[in-house]
């Protein structure tokens, strides 16, 4: 029993300071890549029995010494890799983890300041359609011409209010990834052609003209129709609603290489280089004079910036791209879409 004992002994005294070592360095590693310190948490064990056999034997060498060091050596050859596999999976695991929080967080502080903006812009039209509901009732507007103003001004509050929910619906469809798009060979002039038609009238009303250029060759698109109508109606009602009386809208399609392009031509006076970058996000309004936070070119209140999120997002979901630039006198708004292949 004693000399088990004294065996038990020798054996700690020499694997205790290896234990205590391997800690130490590992402390020292904390800030060190996962994969090195999976590496050497696999070989701490190792090194361990190895210090325990060494004590054991007396430091000195035998057949039976032998054996365990080989025995040592390719388990710890088979640790390295095995630990650096592991480490690396961990890691990329610990990345994407650490990814996902960031967009999750990202995407809640978007939702947040998407709330704040659409409750601050419902507020204006419900308050004004109370208020003249109210003056009707109370009888404060009397004769046919004012009941008919105000009749007007509430349908306008109200057109505003479900254009508003409108896009909500389809920013949350957009957001919350339930898109089911069939992509299928369409002819993006003729998407143009019906936008541009239901959006003459309006435009008109502004005094703007809104103009096609469509592609000498046919532009197929390999796109989801309702999708890219919404793309173009979108565009086109944001280029009207910012280009004052007398200037003209241009819509422009076309086929370069492997790719078809939408551009509309606006004459908004440009947008500020600061703001851009930030054009397509939601409830972005720019604080230039071209993009006015409170009113368009007609004066008119604005929207509540979710045209252009929208489009970009369903661009986006069509294996698209979307930019906006600068040009003389207003802005272009081009988009590309693959081309559908035709046989």
């Amino acid at each position: 029993m004693t000399e088990f004992v004294n065996i038990a002994l020798l054996v700690l005294a020499c694997t205790i300071p290896v234990a205590a070592l391997s800690f130490w360095g590992m402390r020292r590693l904390t800030l060190r890549t996962i994969t090195i310190n999976v590496v050497v948490l696999a070989l701490v064990p190792v090194a361990v029995i190895l210090a325990g056999v060494l004590g054991y034997s007396g430091f000195m060498f035998t057949e039976e010494l032998g054996h365990t060091l080989i025995v040592c050596g390719v388990a710890a050859a088979v640790t390295i890799p095995t630990a650096v596999l592991l480490g690396r999976r961990l890691a990329a695991g610990t990345i994407w983890e650490r990814e996902a929080h960031d967009r999750e967080r990202a995407v809640e502080a978007s939702r947040r300041e998407l709330v704040a903006w659409i409750s601050h812009d419902l507020r204006t039209p419900l308050a004004g359609v109370r208020a003249m509901s109210e003056a009707l009732e109370d009888g404060l507007v009397t004769g046919p011409a004012a009941t008919a103003d105000y009749a007007g001004r509430i349908r306008r509050e109200t057109e505003r209010l479900s254009i508003m929910v409108e896009d909500l619906f389809e920013l949350s469809r957009v957001t919350a990834g339930a898109l089911n798009l069939t992509l299928e060979a369409v002819a993006l002039d003729e998407v143009v052609d019906e936008v541009v038609l239901g959006a003459r009238g309006p435009a008109e009303l502004r005094g703007v003209r809104v103009e096609c250029r469509p592609a000498v060759i046919p532009a197929l698109a390999l796109a989801s129709d309702q999708e890219l109508a919404r793309i173009v109606r979108n565009l086109v009602a944001n280029a009207v609603r910012h280009t004052p009386a007398d200037g003209t809208v241009v819509v422009a399609t076309g086929r370069e290489g492997a790719e078809v392009y939408l551009r509309v031509d606006d004459r908004c006076g440009g947008i500020p280089a600061t703001d851009l970058p930030r054009v397509f996000d939601v409830a972005f309004r720019g604080a230039g004079p071209a993009r006015s936070a409170t009113s368009d070119q007609s004066g008119e209140p604005a929207g509540a910036g979710l045209g252009l999120a929208i489009a970009r997002s369903l661009v986006e979901a069509q294996s698209g791209r979307i930019e906006v630039i600068n040009q003389d006198g207003g802005c272009r708004f081009e988009v590309r879409l693959p081309a559908a292949v035709t046989v």
